[in-house]
């Protein structure tokens, strides 16, 4: 009785596999035998049996040599929340010259798991400490198709000073610049009273949105490109001093900050750095404003004429 019922309980737990199913997952897909093993619910002993029954040759532990070298790349789809992480990475984070290691570095913590989060929860943030008071986070991970993709649009690694022109698609403009912004920009505001010992209604609030980059070829292609798509021109200014490379700064002024904000601020879910996302709010034009409000993303022709208050200028 009790070898019956043990011959029973094997039986029972037998896992049947395809032959066909396992060479495709197997040899064709080049997947390992954990994965297969947690597809059909069983163990990669299993797996290794199905092979040796089936007649299908093993592949050795580990990586197979020059698989990764020769696997097609399959590069992630365009969206806005890949825009914005591109945008970021342009500006505020790092290619690794192993074809492979991505780091992007922030005092947010917040912010930086914003990126993770658009990137699907992958890699790791971790605090980083340089001398006493400068301290920030890194967030790091290893992707070779990301890292080979960022290098087609144009990102190579020490690319302080050699960015130029990526191959953004102009719907995706917005998003890729409120990535810039939220890695080496600002969103200033401020009150200027300099003129109210001369009369006190001499009092102003100023706004201003910038961007700075060591590389003049990489500030020209993005203002050339917010003028095409948004309409407004802003300036280009240099800082330099001894012993450092020129440091270029984008800069638009209020009335032209104000469209530039509408643009790239266009939704309230949106990804992008909370503390410059409040700094703007209080120039977006509340939902509603236009009676004939367009459907889809957002185009900046019946943006141009609208203060805040929703009065023509």
């Amino acid at each position: 009785m009790r070898l019956r019922a043990r011959s029973s309980r094997v039986q029972s737990t037998y896992i049947a596999i395809d032959e066909e199913l396992l060479r495709r997952l197997y040899v064709d897909e080049r997947l390992t035998a954990e994965v297969i093993a947690r597809q059909f619910g069983c163990s990669p002993i299993t797996v290794f049996r199905r092979l040796r029954r089936f007649g299908i040759q093993a592949r050795s532990r580990g990586p197979t040599r020059g698989s990764r070298r020769h696997s097609p790349s399959v590069p992630p789809a365009w969206s806005p929340k890949i825009a914005w992480v591109v945008g970021v990475i342009a500006t505020d984070g790092c290619l690794g010259r192993n074809g492979r290691q991505l780091t992007v570095s922030s005092k947010d913590f917040d912010f930086l798991e914003t990126v993770r989060e658009c990137l699907g929860g992958r890699g790791s943030i971790t605090p980083y400490r340089k001398g006493v008071e400068n301290s920030c986070f890194h967030l790091q991970w290893g992707d070779r198709e990301l890292h080979a993709w960022l290098r087609r649009l144009g990102l190579t690694p020490a690319k302080s000073l050699t960015l130029g022109p990526l191959a953004v698609p102009d719907e995706y403009f917005a998003d890729f610049f409120r990535g810039c912004v939220d890695g080496d920009g600002t969103v200033l505001v401020y009150t200027d009273r300099y003129h109210a010992a001369k009369n006190e209604h001499y009092v102003y609030e100023r706004l201003y949105v910038s961007l700075v980059s060591a590389s003049r070829a990489f500030i020209d292609w993005i203002r050339q490109t917010i003028t095409r798509l948004c309409g407004v021109t802003g300036s280009v200014s240099v800082r330099t001093s001894q012993g450092h490379h020129p440091v270029w700064c984008l800069k638009y002024a209020k009335c032209e900050s104000i469209v530039l904000l509408r643009w790239i601020y266009y939704a309230p879910d949106i990804p992008s750095l909370a503390r410059k996302r409040a700094r703007a709010d209080k120039f977006l034009a509340p939902l509603g404003y236009a009676s004939a409000r367009p459907t889809g993303r957002p185009r900046v022709g019946w943006l141009y004429n609208v203060t805040p208050d929703g009065v023509d200028v």
